[in-house]
Parts: structure tokens; sequence; C-alpha cells
């Protein structure tokens, strides 16, 4: 029996397309791979705790249920593995987030309540992969939360101060936002004014 050698050209040709398969298969790989080394960036936004109402006073201090309120922060979050804690240059931003600092032995990073999108570029830049708090305002918290995730969350009523969202950046670039009340339970929808112009 002769045997005949299979011609050249469709060696070539099955070593050429397994070659390919394999170039393939690295390349799925290497994505995959470089796609989950990315760090998940999750952002805690709230408008900061009750304050005292003093009509010709911009910068108030947090009321008694305010304090109560920034202690439950703490509370809540004192082991979520926060790294970064930022609020406006107000007493009643500072104020939400001090039991919370203190607890974890982190500075509250001062920003300007003007400044959301110079805010949120910050955290994207230089808190990747952590877990960041922040306490803005009743206009602010949202806003923030729309620049980070492409969403549009309306203004926060007046009367509300149970809002949180959670915003999860995952590695490929999209955004979850979860909306959750926490804490004593405030009047829901009353006012559409804000301090923060």
């Amino acid at each position: 029996m002769d045997q005949t050698p299979e011609p050249p050209t469709r060696t070539r040709t099955i070593v050429v397309f397994s070659l390919l398969a394999l170039i393939f298969g690295a390349v799925i790989v290497f994505a995959y791979f470089s796609t989950f080394a990315r760090p998940v960036t999750t952002v805690i936004i709230v408008r900061h705790a009750e304050k005292n109402i003093e009509p010709n006073n911009p910068d108030p201090d947090l009321s008694l249920a305010g304090v109560a309120r920034a202690q439950e922060i703490a509370r809540i979050f004192g082991d979520a593995g926060v790294q970064a804690i930022y609020a406006t240059q107000y007493k009643r931003t500072q104020q939400t987030v001090t039991p919370l600092a203190s607890r974890l032995g982190l500075p509250i990073v001062s920003v300007d309540a003007k400044q959301s999108s110079e805010l949120t570029r910050r955290i994207l830049s230089n808190n990747r992969g952590q877990t960041v708090f922040v306490a803005g305002h009743n206009n602010t918290a949202p806003e923030i939360v729309n620049l980070l995730s492409g969403e549009n969350y309306p203004q926060i009523p007046e009367s509300e101060y149970d809002n949180m969202f959670i915003v999860t950046i995952y590695r490929f670039g999209k955004a979850k936002v979860l909306k959750v009340k926490y804490g004593a339970l405030s009047t829901q929808g009353v006012g559409t004014g804000t301090m923060i112009k």
C-alpha cells in the first residue's frame, strides 16, 4: 500500500489556522484579565444631616436630630472599608461625617460645594478602587450621583435627610446606583429650595 503524503498547502493551512486560534484565545484571555484587573470604586453619597433652622445664618450647625443621624452614619459605615471622606466647606456637612472620620481615623477632605464636577474628577482619579464617603447638600448630592453614573436624579426635597446613594463604578466604566433610606424617617417631599446655589 502506498501512502500519499498530504499536500504541503493543506498542512500549512492547518498550522496557520491553529496559530490564529491560539492568538485569538490569548487575546480573549488578556482582555478578560485586563478588564477585571481594573478596580471597582464605591461612592456613598448623602445630604448633610438635619440642621438647626436659622433663617439668617447660612452656615448653621446640626440639630440634635442631625447629630443622631451623623452617629448612625458612623455606626453603619464604621466597618465598611471607607478609605476617604469628602464634605463641603459648611459646618453641617463637616459635622455629618465627623463621627465617621473620628471612628476611622481619617481626615475630612473639604471641597467647594459649587465644584461637584471637580470633586467627581478627583474621586475617579485619586480614589479609584476605594470606598469613598461624601456629604453634600440637597442639590449637590444628586448632582454628584448624576456625574458619576450618568443617571438623572432630581434635587432632594428640603424636608428629606434620609436619602443615601451608593454608586458602584465597575471595572468596565459602567456605574450602578442604589438609592436607599437610612436612619430616622424624614418628612417626605416637602420644600424645593436650597441654600447652596
